[in-house]
């Protein structure tokens, strides 16, 4: 494998680590404020997370590639409020959209293989974009009245885990 494309996958594989993680801590503290919903959806967002680096390090490996897995930082145990905490989802979702956007620019050149499977987690980035926006508007409509946002804690709690492919996120 190409050590430009190696160290690039890497990179994309420490994304997804550090995203499956900052997504378990804000699900965990969104249980601790007892928003069950908020936390179930990051809880599944967290397992999407590391879905995409699994594939990620699949591929690594089957093109018998060196994978890198680094530590990660610390993440914090308090987000704000549930709008300031999805703020920082879609922030974080907009980053990694870019990410795979540069990623996606190099490799289609280097790699087609890998172009594939990078333009696969782009267009998935669309939803998770789309997703994460919803949330966060309905999150400013609820502003500060508690049955909008139980409600909206209540929509989230339904969401299922998605089976197949690379998962949105």
């Amino acid at each position: 494998m190409n050590e430009e494309l190696q160290k690039l996958l890497n990179n994309l594989i420490q994304i997804e680590h550090v995203s499956s993680t900052l997504y378990l801590a804000m699900s965990a503290y969104m249980g601790k404020e007892n928003l069950t919903g908020m936390a179930k959806w990051l809880r599944l967002q967290s397992e999407e997370e590391r879905t995409h680096m699994l594939m990620l390090i699949d591929y690594v490996v089957d093109k018998d590639g060196t994978v890198v897995i680094h530590s990660i930082p610390a993440q914090p145990s308090d987000f704000g409020t549930p709008l300031e905490t999805f703020q920082k989802v879609l922030a974080h979702e907009q980053f990694v959209t870019n990410s795979y956007r540069q990623a996606y620019n190099f490799v289609s050149q280097v790699d087609p293989q890998a172009g594939v499977i990078i333009q696969d987690f782009l267009r998935e980035q669309i939803d998770e974009e789309a997703q994460s926006q919803t949330i966060v508007s309905r999150l400013k409509l609820a502003e500060n009245n508690p049955s909008a946002l139980l409600l909206v804690d209540q929509e989230l709690g339904q969401r299922q885990n998605e089976a197949g492919g690379p998962a949105a996120g």
